[in-house]
């Protein structure tokens, strides 16, 4: 089920809000494209609250604050609701009513195989495991086949979940008829992996054990030039960018270079001879930049509370609109009864 040729190719995309404040890793690896994405495409974007439940622990009181500090956020960065169409997942009921539906056309062994699931229970153990956490790559390919995207960004390590996206719409429509569209990967612009501060082998992650190399965006600036600063590198001085043998100090230039738009080989110029300390000062200072005002501006969504709750509330409404229409596609051609007007 195509929709009118000649529209803009659309994209979803979701983040989840388990954190108190997305980290720069989150805001470069991903935030910023959406930004730009929602320019030249017909973007959806949510909140997927929903999926924040899959670790089975979570405080209700601390999930609405962290799901309104994540749309706030996504505003602040330059997340358009005019541009684009923002909600959070759970006001859009479509989401759970077609993942129930391709629940029941995956295969256990394939559920089984996805990478996330089955590094859980290496780590933990399956009787720890719930099924959400079993299920969820399901439901992600519902957020993203309700809404008929041509498209979905995401990096190299999603591939897997847009490959059972892929299958699971085509074995419906081979079953079923036409009715879902079969969606790309649009594996996002390679910036650099952002890696912890303190750890440069692993990535920057809201679920690194310190939180001592993981610059929030919503840290105060003293903080952020702390933690920038207290980075580690390595024993030589050279400002060099070499990945494999200086982890730490490529991963400050590749932030520095995202931030600043100057390109590595220029700050490897401009620092040569000078040392790691003038390097973390002047990117300390470039990173409080940034994340200053979009500090602010986050404020502002949250302390306007009724605002923010208009923006989601449209972006639901229009998101509705459009997964109700797939969805009762989807129903007919399963053979549900339609329910009278």
């Amino acid at each position: 089920m195509s929709r009118m040729a000649g529209d803009r190719p659309r994209v979803l995309s979701g983040i989840q809000p388990t954190a108190d404040s997305f980290h720069l890793g989150n805001y470069i690896g991903a935030v910023r494209q959406w930004v730009a994405l929602q320019e030249t495409h017909d973007a959806f974007y949510c909140v997927v609250d929903l999926h924040a439940l899959t670790n089975g622990e979570w405080d209700p009181a601390e999930l609405r604050q962290r799901s309104r500090v994540a749309a706030a956020q996504l505003l602040a960065a330059g997340v358009d609701p005019h541009r684009c169409t923002l909600f959070v997942q759970s006001h859009v009921p479509e989401h759970t009513q077609l993942s129930w539906v391709l629940t029941c056309l995956t295969g256990m062994g394939e559920a089984s195989r996805m990478t996330q699931y089955k590094d859980r229970v290496a780590r933990y153990g399956a009787e720890r495991i719930g099924v959400g956490m079993f299920t969820y790559p399901i439901l992600q390919a519902a957020d993203i086949l309700i809404y008929r995207a041509d498209q979905v960004p995401v990096g190299e390590d999603q591939r897997q979940h847009i490959e059972l996206t892929r299958d699971l719409a085509q074995r419906f429509n081979h079953r079923f008829g036409d009715v879902l569209v079969v969606p790309e990967p649009y594996i996002l612009k390679a910036t650099g992996k952002i890696l912890d501060l303190q750890d440069p082998t692993a990535k920057m992650s809201k679920s690194s054990e310190s939180q001592a190399g993981v610059v929030d965006l919503l840290d105060e600036p003293a903080a952020i030039t702390k933690k920038v600063k207290r980075a580690v590198t390595d024993t030589d001085t050279a400002v060099r960018y070499d990945p494999e043998t200086k982890p730490g100090v490529s991963n400050l230039l590749t932030i520095f270079s995202v931030l600043t738009d100057r390109p590595v080989a220029e700050l490897e110029a401009a620092y040569d001879g000078m040392g790691y300390g003038a390097l973390k000062t002047d990117l300390a200072e470039a990173v409080v930049g940034f994340t200053s005002p979009l500090r602010e501006r986050t404020l502002g969504w949250l302390d306007d509370s009724g605002r923010l709750d208009d923006v989601l509330a449209a972006g639901a409404a229009h998101a509705r609109k459009v997964a109700a229409e797939t969805l009762t596609h989807v129903y007919d051609a399963v053979g549900f009864i339609q329910p009278r007007e």
